[in-house]
Order: C-alpha cells, then sequence, then structure tokens
C-alpha cells in the first residue's frame, strides 16, 4: 500500500495513545488491537522505513528515548480514547495530554489523529467541547460531506465530497476558537477540522480512518452492552448478528451482497480511500519537515567541515602529516663553536680539541652536524 515519497531520509514519528492501560488491555482482551498499534500499521504500509516511537500519555508523563527531544520528531500522531476531554481541568489523565499537545505544536511539530484527537486537538489551542445531545455516534457513517474549506483542504485531496467511515463516540466539538470545519453530518458539525499553534498544525478527524471492519466488529462486542442499554441496537442477539456480518464481509470484501446489507460502500471497504487522511498528512506536513531538517543537518555538518579545514590551514599550525614537532631549543646551553680544521694538521690533534672523541649534536637547518663541547 506504499504509495508516497518522502526522499532519501525517512521521516520519526511519535505515536500517542490516548487510553490508559486499563482501556488498552481490554481491547486486547476483545480481541482488537490497542489504538497505538493501528497508527503504527499504518504509516509503516506507506512509509516501511519510517522511525516510529508510541507514548502513552494517560498513563504517566512520556519519556523520550534518550538523546531525542520534541523537535526531533516531524510528526505526532493521536489515537481515540475513552476518556472525557472536558475533564482536562480534574483528571490528570486527560490534563497530561492536553498539555503534552501543546508542547508539541509549540516545538513545530505537526499533528495528526482521529476521534479524542479531534476533540483533543481544538481544547490545545483554545476551543471547547461537550456531551453530544444527540448522544453516541455508532457505526459507519454514510452522511459524511465535506465542507467548501474541506474541499479545497490538502487533508482531504482526491476524497469524495460524500464519504463513509466508522465512528464511536459522546462528545463533539463545540467551540472552535478559530478553528475550520473540514468535514460535517447531520450528528456532528465538525467531523474534521483544522487547528494550531505556535507555526504547527493540528489536522484531525471525528470519525476514525484506522478501524476496518475486523477491528469495528470486536470493538462493537466488547460494547455489547452499553449499545443496547442506549438503544442502537434492540438485543444482544442483534449484536452478535452485526458482528458477525462485519467480520464475514472483512474475510471477503468482495461480497456485494452482504456490503449491501451492511450498507458500506467502496469508501470505507477501500484501504486506499479510507486512509487518505493520512496519506494526505504525511506528504502535506511531515515530508516536507524531514527533508527540511535533513537539510538543516546536512547544511550544519558542511559547515563544521569548512570551519575545521580552515583552522588547519591558519598560520603557524599547518603540519606535514606524519612529522613531529621538533623540540625547543635550549636557550641556557652556550652554543658550540668550533674552528676550522686546517688541512695540513694531523687528524689527532683535532681529537684533542674535543676531547679525545667527537660529540654529535643539534642539526643545522642545511642537516649539517654541530659539534657541541664535553
Amino acid at each position: 500500500m506504499s504509495d508516497v515519497s518522502h526522499g532519501a531520509r525517512p521521516p520519526r514519528l511519535l505515536v500517542l495513545d490516548g487510553n490508559h492501560a486499563a482501556a488498552r488491555a481490554e481491547l486486547h482482551g476483545a480481541g482488537a488491537s490497542e489504538p497505538w498499534r493501528l497508527f503504527h500499521r499504518g504509516v509503516l504500509s506507506h512509509v516501511p522505513g519510517a522511525t516510529i516511537d508510541a507514548g502513552f500519555p494517560a498513563d504517566a508523563e512520556v519519556t523520550l528515548p534518550e538523546g531525542v527531544a520534541l523537535a526531533d520528531y516531524d510528526g505526532a500522531l493521536w489515537t481515540g480514547s475513552s476518556l472525557t476531554i472536558y475533564h482536562h481541568e480534574r483528571d490528570a489523565r486527560v490534563g497530561r495530554q492536553v498539555t503534552f499537545a501543546r508542547a508539541l505544536l509549540d516545538a513545530g511539530v505537526p499533528s495528526y489523529g482521529s476521534c479524542w484527537a479531534a476533540q483533543l486537538a481544538v481544547v490545545a489551542c483554545g476551543g471547547a467541547c461537550a456531551r453530544s445531545p444527540r448522544g453516541r455516534e455508532f457505526g459507519i457513517i454514510r452522511d459524511l460531506e465535506l465542507t467548501a474549506a474541506g474541499r479545497a483542504h490538502p487533508l482531504l485531496r482526491d476524497k469524495p465530497a460524500r464519504f463513509q467511515s466508522f465512528a464511536i463516540h459522546y462528545d463533539e466539538v463545540v467551540e472552535l476558537a478559530g478553528a475550520r470545519v473540514l468535514a460535517s453530518n447531520a450528528h456532528s458539525r465538525v467531523q474534521a477540522v483544522d487547528t494550531g499553534r505556535g507555526g504547527a498544525l493540528f489536522w484531525a478527524t471525528q470519525y476514525h480512518p484506522e478501524f476496518d471492519l475486523h477491528e469495528f466488529a470486536r470493538i462493537t462486542a466488547l460494547r455489547r452492552d452499553a449499545l443496547v442499554a442506549e438503544g442502537q441496537f434492540a438485543n444482544h442477539a442483534e449484536v452478535d448478528r452485526y458482528v458477525a456480518a462485519l467480520d464475514a464481509l472483512h474475510r471477503d470484501p468482495g461480497d456485494a451482497a452482504l456490503a449491501e446489507r451492511l450498507g458500506a460502500d467502496e469508501t470505507l471497504l477501500d484501504p486506499r480511500v479510507r486512509w487518505r487522511e493520512l496519506r494526505n498528512w504525511l506528504e502535506a506536513q511531515v515530508f516536507p519537515r524531514a527533508a527540511a531538517r535533513a537539510l538543516l543537518a546536512l547544511t550544519l555538518a558542511t559547515a563544521a567541515q569548512a570551519c575545521a579545514s580552515a583552522r588547519r590551514r591558519l598560520p603557524g599550525r599547518a603540519r606535514r602529516p606524519g612529522r613531529a614537532r621538533r623540540p625547543a631549543r635550549a636557550t641556557t646551553r652556550p652554543r658550540a663553536t668550533t674552528r676550522p680544521r686546517a688541512t695540513t694538521r694531523p687528524r689527532a690533534r683535532a681529537r684533542r680539541v674535543c676531547g679525545g672523541r667527537a660529540r654529535t649534536g643539534a642539526r643545522d637547518p642545511d642537516g649539517a652536524a654541530r659539534l657541541r663541547p664535553r
């Protein structure tokens, strides 16, 4: 499914799971993937060489790998969550996430995510969310429509004007604080949003592009009691039949009759269409940042090499490779003086002048030996 080009340097991304540990364990126990793994797989399907770190801010403060700073990431992805975003002032699990989302944006890191991420993005940038008066939105959502801003926005490039996706949420955005609405439906006005702060953008959807039929079947089975209590299904048997149909279509996506019975079209079933928001975000936000950071690193390395080379060429610093520095000459020892040897004087006489033997000392620049007194 890899269909995007990122240049020579694969990006480094941070995936943040908005769920606390108990919620992740509950999903895993029901046969669903932990939410962060869905985005992890989605990114690698588009960019196999990407470096992806995972963080869990609902559990504790995010600890980055040694030597890595927030600004070293080319993008951050946020999952959904079972927490309530408007509890951020009294629930530390929520407050940590709002604070960390702001820190990422202030560090210049573009962000993207789904469901909880849309609410988190708006709250982090000054907006507000509340419980929907229409209750929980659940299931295959068939009436998602791009707004005028959405049709011209890079997040939704090549997305049909009307499309389907999965949704399961109680809360929704109610105050935008300057954010732009990119998609809407009858249940929630804000189904996709563009916001940001500090020069970095946070694009997010209220719906779940990362879900496939299998994942949604497992989540439906997990929430069966609540769904029946809310009136989404008449009874547990109806939930079970719905889950079985989702699983069957997942195994055989070409079953047109079953797809029609579930009301699912190609915008939901074709992963290339369903993942288009992620692909567009990578191309528009992540790859340009990765390329710019790679260019900056190359420029700085080249400049450092040039400075080092210039220092080696400074006067008095140049040395021939392999040649040792000449030891300093002693200033307290008198310089040796000799008389020219007379060609007619016996050789023995010259030896007595030097105490009977010749001693070799330092050499002159021309390489001639100088005698020094005994």
